[in-house]
């Protein structure tokens, strides 16, 4: 079979690059996934379900990592991302035309085409959101973000602390509004009180076009080169199969391959197809067809850690999750009316902060931030105990759960492979917080989030703290608990990272095409130059 252009491993880009490229009849595209259709699944659509798809579950790929040593040894679940919409700051981009030297990356310029992705619907409920979130920040593309529309008890805490407060604690009209510090109404892929996905918005409204055809449950085992060009290899043909015992079969690409397997599924690709450090490769019997011993290499994710408040409410929704004759109403809610608040992002609010300027650890480390406007770590507020997957939800109780995220990272990390076998899961390594600078990070946004629920308006709703982390004190004693509950929030990127054109280093040039090679191109978060 042979396609003008190949969409590999399709994913959230993929499915971009699919709808954008087959808008010219001329071109016949081949979306490939891995992984199942999302029609039906339950859990899938309904966005307050959204985090029973994780960690091991039929929709996510299963990965595990290999042991943290500053973790304590622990292996991690290390699942996918999913409801929650957030884009960084504006420098955040700008910053990354500085490091690759392109000045088609910076915002001003990256701005038009974030516009055309998505645009800002109503909340379920229809309630005014006047103030809350500034429309001219939204544009008029096919994924439908809201506010969530039964705003909790935390919801309103958390904006009236915040709209009191300090500079420690700025309120932000929208998190999505350019300036990337501040916290805000949460703002998630919902529209109509379903998920909006890439999926939904982008391939499902292509699979009419005749010059389109999808595979599903189809994994690529490798690219293959077909010659040389200008000293070059040609990759144009493409090996897959439905499992690891079935047939392979190939597809060749007239024009190109794009790959959008994402920050895992992509440097294992690339490598399986010869592409990466020479020496690691030949090591399990892979044959070298291009050195780029970046492939793989500087994984960036973000560290999360749970920690548990005892609140006097009984409006939270833990018992949602406890009594099935509750749950089951709230589903059958949803499924009649797509509304309720099975419509809505289980998430009461979120935050972006930063370290104060005059913090003791910038003795000894420069700011990795991309300037004032962008935060070094993440609270997010939810009004029940969302299990961390190492603490057991209670029997009783009300709770309320505030996580914090490491979001300027200095703690680097790698995807390798320890087989040639394309259906063996890769190592994965997000070697969280090596870096003393993660570390200090971690325990000052813990710090931090105490002292937030002390301010006037949390008086007699929060009634004291639960678990592990909430009885440590001093810096050390909260730092060996956070080493003991830290996950990831799953945002990895950086591992075929661009570059400028002419640069040693890297994977990519800045028109995202693999470098040294001919017809081979990657669309998704593992080119990130730095986390945004």
């Amino acid at each position: 079979m042979r396609f003008t252009l190949y969409s590999s491993e399709a994913g959230a880009a993929g499915n971009v690059v699919a709808s954008r490229l087959s808008e010219n009849p001329n071109f016949s595209v081949l979306v490939v996934e891995a992984g199942v259709t999302n029609e039906g699944v339950v859990p899938i659509a309904v966005p307050f379900l959204a985090p029973t798809n994780q960690p091991m579950t039929a929709v996510t790929w299963n990965y595990t990592t290999v042991p943290q040593s500053n973790l304590d040894g622990r292996i991690l679940t290390y699942p996918r991302d999913f409801l929650v919409y957030t884009r960084g700051s504006n420098e955040g981009y700008d910053q990354w035309a500085n490091l690759i030297g392109d000045d088609s990356w910076a915002w001003r310029n990256l701005e038009p085409f974030y516009l055309k992705s998505s645009r800002l619907v109503p909340p379920v409920d229809g309630r005014n959101t006047s103030g809350l979130v500034d429309p001219r920040a939204h544009g008029d593309g096919p994924i439908e973000i809201s506010l969530i529309g039964m705003p909790t008890e935390l919801t309103k805490l958390m904006l009236e602390t915040s709209l009191n407060s300090t500079s420690e604690f700025p309120f932000t009209v929208d998190i999505n509004g350019g300036n990337g510090v501040g916290i805000g109404a949460p703002q998630s892929t919902v529209g109509g009180g379903q998920r909006s996905s890439s999926a939904t918005a982008y391939l499902e409204p292509i699979l009419t076009r005749k010059n389109v055809d999808v595979l599903i449950q189809t994994t690529v085992t490798r690219l293959i080169t077909t010659g040389s060009s200008e000293g070059k290899p040609v990759f144009s043909k493409v090996e897959m199969a439905t499992n690891s015992t079935s047939k392979r079969v190939t597809v060749t690409a007239r024009k190109e391959i794009v790959l959008s397997a994402g920050a895992i599924g992509t440097p294992q690709i690339l490598m399986l197809s010869g592409i990466g450090d020479r020496s690691s490769l030949e090591a399990i019997g892979i044959k070298s067809r291009l050195h780029l011993p970046d492939v793989g290499q500087n994984l960036v994710d973000h560290p999360i850690i749970a920690s548990f408040f005892n609140v006097t409410s009984n409006k939270t929704s833990d018992d949602i999750f406890r009594n099935s004759t509750l749950f089951n109403a709230d589903l059958a809610q949803w499924t009649a009316h797509k509304d309720g608040i099975f419509a809505n992002l289980p998430s009461s609010g979120a935050g972006f902060l930063r370290l104060p300027d005059n913090a003791t650890i910038f003795t000894n480390f420069s700011d990795p931030t991309a300037g004032p406007k962008s935060p070094h770590f993440e609270i997010i507020f939810s009004d029940y105990f969302n299990p961390d997957g190492i603490v057991p939800r209670p029997a009783t109780g009300s709770y309320m759960t505030i996580s914090v995220a490491v979001l300027s990272p200095l703690s680097r990390g790698s995807v390798t492979l320890n087989s040639s076998d394309p259906f063996a899961f890769p190592n994965i390594d997000p070697n969280f917080l090596s870096s003393p600078f993660d570390q200090f990070v971690a325990v000052e946004a813990i710090k931090s989030i105490r002292r937030f629920v002390t301010a006037p308006p949390w008086t007699g709703f929060v009634s004291g703290q639960f678990g592990n982390v909430g009885s440590a004190q001093t810096d050390d004693e909260i730092l060996a608990e956070i080493r003991q509950v830290t996950r990831t929030i799953f945002h990895p990127t950086c591992t075929a990272r661009m570059s400028p054109k002419d640069a040693k280093w890297g994977v990519v040039d800045p028109e995202l095409l693999v470098k040294g090679a001919v017809g081979l191109r990657v669309v998704d978060a593992s080119v990130f130059p730095a986390s945004p």
